[in-house]
């Protein structure tokens, strides 16, 4: 376990965090700058997100193994740049926010190219591209939301972080539903809209998110103990606590089946017309926005290892019901629900449950691995499954994923981490 109880440690504290009394009234100023980042950056990459399933399956003809392969490049190929993210941003001490913002950019630009990319393999190298800059920023943006935070209040920190990250994820799919229906060509509307508002995002950033030095090195404090490398970062997986959340996070990510699969199941088991799909996403949104911070906080006071598994339970009743026969009206929306609650439960948490193991001086490159690992297993989990449903059916393959998520979950209950405080 570290404790940082070392004059560097406290000083780099005291350089990015709020006063005792400040804190229990807010969370940093950072975290809501980076917040505001997120919420409009999330708007351009969700307008995308909402209608590629539809744009590739239906409007380019791919099969749901083609489909699988993208995206599994859509959600993993970030995990190949993440841990260079992470290193460059911690060996520089005060490089997270510029790390991030190039990670940012790359994205923006990565936008007008679906406008020209009209077949599997450019379709495939423009994602690669733009999930390159998710790759770069993540790490960055999570290590300086856990530094301008307390250990007692980072899942809360993370939580608001990621409720203002889900509003954009809100408004970006209501936005492309409404392009679609006011425009003849809406797909290049999208992405044309998509682009300019993924700028915005990047202005933001650069304006508006602190961009002092938040980590030891900064002006005034003491230097490292040690250099941050991409193997000290590894070895941070001999920490018990580190590398038990690692592995459960991979075993975890192997079946989670994807977001757009969730909702190419879900227009096959309702039959809803193409002109609405756009609209899914707003269910996971609008659920995980509302229970965000109340998840956060509740893993503050519980456990933050708790709460994540219990997430995940939520996912295997969302897979269960797909799975059953039901048609009902209320189908769509508590499947959506209990889709929204998984990642509220898990995904802001599980960087605080990481970032209680990780010191300071290595918190962007450890985050990476743990997040790394997490980004090649769905990697994974999307070919698989668009595999397995091209050769025995979409209700064959859910079932499977629900199988695997019943097992990865028991064996995660065997390896429940410890709390451990970074400060």
């Amino acid at each position: 376990m570290y404790v940082a109880d070392s004059r560097a440690s406290t000083s780099a504290h005291a350089a990015v965090r709020p006063s005792a009394g400040r804190r229990r009234a807010a969370v940093a100023p950072t975290v809501l700058a980076l917040g505001t980042v997120s919420l409009v950056t999330d708007v351009s990459s969700e307008m995308v997100t909402a209608v590629l399933p539809l744009y590739l399956v239906s409007g380019l003809g791919l099969s749901p193994l083609g489909f699988g392969l993208l995206d599994g490049i859509y959600n993993g190929f970030s995990a190949l740049v993440r841990l260079v993210g992470g290193h460059f941003a911690d060996r520089g001490g005060g490089r997270h926010k510029w790390v991030a913002g190039i990670g940012y950019g790359i994205s923006a630009l990565c936008k007008p190219l679906l406008l020209v990319a009209h077949a599997l393999t450019p379709i495939g190298v423009v994602l690669a591209a733009d999930r390159t800059g998710k790759g770069l920023r993540t790490a960055p943006r999570d290590a300086l939301i856990s530094l301008a935070s307390t250990p007692g209040t980072r899942g809360r920190a993370f939580g608001v972080h990621r409720a203002m990250d889900t509003a954009g994820a809100l408004l970006g799919p209501l936005a492309a539903f409404l392009i679609l229906r006011a425009t003849v060509d809406g797909y290049d509307a999208v992405f044309t809209v998509s682009f300019c508002v993924a700028v915005l995002g990047v202005l933001v950033l650069v304006l508006f998110v602190p961009g002092g030095r938040g980590g030891p090195g900064g002006p005034g404090e003491a230097a490292p103990a040690e250099r941050p490398t991409v193997r000290a970062a590894l070895a941070l997986l001999r920490r018990r606590d580190l590398r038990r959340i690692t592995v459960c996070a991979l075993l975890l990510g192997l079946a989670t089946v994807s977001d757009s699969f969730v909702y190419l199941l879900l227009q096959r088991r309702l039959g809803v017309p193409d002109r609405w799909f756009a609209l899914l996403p707003l269910g996971t949104a609008a659920a995980f926005l509302l229970l965000a911070v109340p998840l956060g906080r509740l893993a503050d006071r519980v456990g933050r290892w708790a709460v994540f598994l219990a997430g995940h339970g939520a996912l295997l009743v969302a897979y269960a019901l797909l799975l059953t026969s039901w048609h009902g009206a209320g189908l769509p929306y508590l499947v959506l629900a209990l889709h929204g609650g998984f990642y509220a439960a898990t995904d802001g948490v599980l960087m605080a449950a990481a970032s209680d193991s990780v010191p300071d001086v290595l918190r962007s490159s450890g985050l990476a691995v743990v997040q790394t690992g997490q980004a090649l297993t769905r990697f994974a989990c999307s070919l698989l499954f668009g595999a397995a449903w091209t050769v025995w059916g979409d209700r064959a393959a859910l079932a499977g994923a629900a199988a695997a998520l019943a097992a990865c979950a028991a064996f995660s209950l065997t390896l429940r981490p410890e709390r451990t405080v970074t400060a």
